[in-house]
């Protein structure tokens, strides 16, 4: 099964030598799981030349709002409209869950309660995972399609479904402790101090991340209709 990944951002090019950019991450974190890839780098200009060119669709994290109306911005969300309507499955991570909500009618925000960083729990439907976040801006509005499956009291919309079409959610289950301490390093001084000394001590912390591996693998190979006569 091969799955596109839209790239729509880039690790801190400190940090690339040891741990690579972010299509590498998911390379990683989904190693095993009989998937080949193919990475279109969104934020370049970059995208398919249609839903059908992958069975599947990852988008990645970034450090760019969805709101902030940069040129590459539009053309993804008219190509993530198409792909859902064509039902090819979409998973999206981080900006990647945000992303996909606006497109499809739900509202993304800067968070005034500020960041959510390190290793957060997550109330899901299938209980307590513990997964790495890092951001503030969240999907505040849900699309009217999308269910929530998952939710923090700082992030009521932190995992959504959207029935068979996809699934996206706020935290990163790519990122590892060693990714994360070297990216607080890199970029932690974005950070209130007192989030990012939080963040720190719970790098010990048991992670969710084969967990959410599985559930990944498991809805981008969940048998589906044939649907490649629908409307664009």
């Amino acid at each position: 099964m091969k799955i596109g990944i839209l790239q729509t951002g880039r690790t801190p090019v400190e940090l690339r030598a040891k741990h690579g950019d972010y299509d590498d991450l998911f390379r990683a974190f989904l190693a095993g799981q009989g998937f080949t890839f193919e990475t279109f780098a969104v934020l370049d200009g970059v995208l398919p030349a249609g839903p059908n060119d992958a069975d599947g669709w990852l988008i990645t994290g970034s450090r760019f709002g969805v709101y902030e109306g940069h040129p590459w911005i539009a053309p993804l969300e008219s190509f993530l409209r198409a792909v859902y309507a064509k039902g090819v499955p979409i998973i999206g991570v981080c900006f990647g869950h945000q992303i996909l909500a606006q497109a499809l009618g739900g509202k993304v925000e800067k968070f005034s309660g500020g960041w959510s960083v390190g290793a957060t729990q997550y109330d899901t439907d299938t209980g307590s995972k513990r997964i790495m976040a890092w951001h503030q801006d969240q999907v505040t509005q849900p699309p009217k399609d999308a269910r929530v499956a998952g939710h923090t009291d700082f992030c009521e919309n932190a995992i959504l479904v959207y029935g068979d079409k996809a699934l996206t959610m706020q935290p990163h289950p790519e990122f590892t402790p060693e990714f994360m301490v070297d990216l607080l390093d890199a970029r932690g001084v974005v950070l209130p101090p007192e989030t990012a000394q939080s963040a720190r001590k719970g790098m010990s912390a048991e992670l969710a991340t084969e967990d959410i591996a599985d559930m990944f693998a498991e809805f981008l190979r969940r048998p589906r209709p044939d649907v490649t006569n629908n409307a664009p």
